[in-house]
């Protein structure tokens, strides 16, 4: 089943692609979003690209000036939401549930399905996993090798999961929090996964 993480994938892929880059009028873009059609939880709200998906995918995907990136870092920092209670951490048994889910905004999920993080597509997270992607770098021992859930790790670990745009501008990481594809509960789920000494992750 193609998880929400795959379509995201492939819009973004045809999004940066040459030909769908730059259109050079309006009726060309116009024609591209006219291909797509809401669907269950898929809506077609998500072929509209932030400022720094635009600056990303411009022109066939020329870099970035330096000053471009560290303006899209500087939006995307200034913008995470921390938890309005001060506590980062969940419960890392459901935290590990999302990170084995990939449903949401898929086509084929009826609406009000949960979304999941499909953590595993990129990343390793449990060594006793075996079916993981590389996409991403493994994050087996995240906690353990941080130090543990500090008061600085756990903010910097919460932006990077709202918005990794906030540390690398044209990453391909979702925007868990920022696009809305995680609740706040979910998040803390996850940061206890990846924090929490007794996760698998940490083991």
């Amino acid at each position: 089943m193609q998880s929400k993480l795959v379509t995201a994938a492939l819009l973004g892929a045809l999004a940066a692609s040459p030909a769908l880059a730059a259109p050079k009028d309006d009726a060309a873009l116009a024609g591209f979003k006219g291909s797509f059609r809401d669907k269950n939880e898929a809506t077609v709200e998500r072929l509209e690209q932030s400022e720094a998906q635009r600056l990303c995918t411009q022109d066939g995907q020329k870099p970035l000036k330096p000053a471009q990136r560290k303006k899209i870092e500087a939006q995307a920092t200034a913008a995470v939401v921390y938890p309005a209670d001060g506590n980062y951490l969940g419960d890392w048994k459901e935290g590990e549930k999302i990170a084995q889910s990939g449903r949401g905004m898929q086509s084929s999920d009826p609406k009000g399905t949960a979304a999941g993080g499909n953590c595993y597509a990129c990343h390793q997270l449990d060594k006793k996993e075996i079916a993981f992607g590389n996409i991403g770098p493994s994050l087996h021992n995240y906690g353990k090798l941080r130090g543990g859930p500090t008061p600085e790790m756990l903010k910097y670990t919460w932006a990077k999961v709202y918005n990794s745009h906030a540390f690398q501008a044209c990453s391909v990481m979702p925007r868990f929090g920022a696009a809305g594809i995680l609740t706040e509960k979910q998040l803390k789920d996850v940061m206890s996964l990846l924090l929490a000494p007794e996760s698998p992750v940490n083991q």
